[in-house]
């Protein structure tokens, strides 16, 4: 029997040149590459409330420019950067799930930090909802500036600086069989925040067989290591579930076409992240074909394809893939299999979709 699981990571949108893998993951990545079958070779990435208050100052600022219809680009982008006015989150361009988080108040102001001599380590925002546990690391030090890094004996990048990164629940990290924590990765917040970093845990799936259930609320051991430095931080940072507002549907919708069979067994949604569970099945003659499924809303809007693990079976490929919610309200999901190219590509062309194989699933009239 032909078993072998693996991670996957698919990005029809590209990131910005911020949002760069650092050299320590990209080997770690080359190396489980190698280490796999063809078919299961992928990309790997290892990687709420608003506060009840807020300044005096801000307040009156607020109410004189957001309700004028003069206000300018310059001006508006100024106001957000106040404390307390805004969330970082909604800076993030690269993944609109969690720029909505931000601009609907979904995230959760903390305040958690370490220090070591003239270095300092905060956590200033988290968001989680159920699927994906992000947070915002901002660091201080003198050897750092406009984001980049100087480890003594280079200058790089921040988000390059980093060695290594634990993430782990009740004692138990990625590598723990009886974890919830699944794998992560980090990048750049921007240009905008050059000092500080995203980083995001993905939470396992129960199995349906399993009483096991993510909790709304729970604390994580952070451990950090930095180029340079000679201790690790350590951080105890709070998670709390920013909505229950979840679609969760098994349409268990099935479409064959061409010697390929495929199958959308759960499709979960949040403001945040829109989860899909699909499985493809291939005969003999498509047996050496990778596929994966790209996801649009009843807007013809791609939403952007985030990570995920798929287990290889005989000929059976199962999916467990993350998106970027899209904004708005949508009705239906198309879910269109393509030809995997190349892993590492940023775009999926026309050609590479499969004729006969696109599922609709329709949404309930209430997604907000």
């Amino acid at each position: 029997m032909d078993q072998s699981k693996f991670d996957v990571e698919l990005k029809e949108y590209k990131r910005t040149k911020d949002s760069t893998m650092s050299p320590l993951v990209r080997a770690r990545l080359d190396a489980t590459y190698a280490a796999l079958p063809e078919m299961s070779r992928e990309r790997k990435v290892q990687r709420l409330r608003k506060a009840p208050y807020v300044a005096a100052a801000a307040v009156i600022l607020g109410a004189t420019v957001f309700t004028s219809g003069f206000i300018s680009p310059v001006m508006a982008q100024s106001i957000k950067q106040i404390p307390f006015v805004g969330s970082l989150f909604s800076f993030i361009e690269t993944d609109l799930g969690l720029r909505a988080a931000g601009e609907q108040g979904l995230s959760s102001k903390v305040n958690r930090s370490i220090s070591h001599q003239d270095m300092k380590l905060e956590v200033t925002e988290t968001v989680f909802d159920g699927t994906r546990a992000v947070y915002l690391l901002n660091v201080s030090a003198p050897n750092l500036k406009d984001g980049m890094f100087d480890t003594g004996s280079e200058v790089v990048k921040l988000s390059d600086a980093i060695e290594n990164v634990t993430f782990s629940i009740d004692g138990k990290g990625q590598d723990d069989p009886s974890s919830l924590v699944t794998g992560g990765f980090f990048y750049s917040a921007g240009e905008s925040h050059p000092n500080f970093l995203v980083f995001e845990e993905i939470l396992k799936k129960p199995d349906h067989n399993s009483t096991g259930k993510i909790p709304d609320s729970f604390h994580a051991e952070v451990v950090v290591k930095l180029a340079g430095i000679d201790q690790a931080f350590k951080l105890d940072i709070p998670f709390q579930k920013a909505t229950n507002d979840t679609i969760q549907l098994k349409p268990n919708a099935i479409q064959s076409n061409d010697g390929i069979s495929f199958e959308v067994s759960e499709v979960n949604v949040t403001p945040v992240t829109t989860r899909l569970l699909y499985s493809v099945k291939l005969d003999g003659e498509t047996s050496d074909k990778s596929i994966r499924a790209a996801l649009f809303d009843d807007q013809g809007r791609q939403l952007t394809s985030l990570h995920g693990e798929g287990e290889r079976k005989d000929n059976t490929l199962t999916f467990d893939a993350r998106y970027a919610s899209a904004q708005g309200q949508p009705k239906y999901f198309i879910i269109k299999p393509f030809v995997v190219k190349d892993h590492f590509a940023e775009t999926v062309t026309d050609d590479q979709f499969i004729k006969g194989l696109e599922i609709k699933v329709d949404l309930p009239e209430k997604n907000k």
